[in-house]
């Protein structure tokens, strides 16, 4: 896999478990609902009165020296009467600066089948 900034994502979670907690809007990734789907599974959230979709991410990575860390993410949409299924602009959430938005460039742009838990 594709390594951005020292990154290479080992697995990744998709679950309601995942504690999102804290998260903010860090960027945006343009793609659509259905890529979304391939990629991570289902939406974690549906519905609601500010997003219609909700993805909770948990990847598991390293970095070029070895250690293995956590990145927590969101992918959402905000503020929709319906959920987007063509070319939008997703916001992502994350917790710590870029690597939120790294790692969800990184893994919707690489052709290798994710190490995927979907709960």
């Amino acid at each position: 896999m594709k390594r951005i900034d020292g990154m290479k994502i080992i697995s990744v979670e998709n679950s309601e478990a995942v504690n999102a907690g804290g998260t903010a809007r860090r960027g945006v990734i343009t793609t659509t609902y259905g890529r979304l789907v391939e990629k991570f599974g289902p939406p974690t959230y549906k519905g609601g009165d500010k997003t219609t979709a909700e993805w909770k991410l948990s990847f598991y990575v390293e970095d070029d020296y070895g250690e293995e860390d956590y990145v927590t993410a969101t992918i959402y949409d905000w503020k929709m009467d319906s959920t987007p299924v063509g070319e939008h602009d997703w916001h992502i959430g994350g917790k710590r600066g870029k690597n939120a938005v790294n790692v969800v460039h990184m893994a919707m742009e690489t052709n290798e089948p994710l190490k995927l838990t979907v709960g």
